[in-house]
């Protein structure tokens, strides 16, 4: 399953890194994170989020729901 991570770094000046991960589940998810976080942010970074990485071609936009 596919992940997006965003991290949030940079202190008072706040900056967002996001990239995605590949795993079985979110506890792996979390492992590949902090691996492939770039490590120049890691120092900086305050909060990380973790999401299923949405899949273009299955998204649905409104109006879409009889298609």
């Amino acid at each position: 399953m596919h992940y997006q991570v965003t991290v949030r770094y940079g202190g008072g000046h706040q900056r967002y890194h996001t990239y995605l991960v590949e795993a079985p589940d979110a506890s792996g998810a979390l492992e590949a994170a902090a691996a492939s976080m770039p490590p120049e942010i890691a120092s900086e970074a305050d909060l990380v989020e973790l999401r299923i990485a949405v899949d273009p071609e299955r998204r649905r936009y409104m109006g879409e729901e009889g298609r």
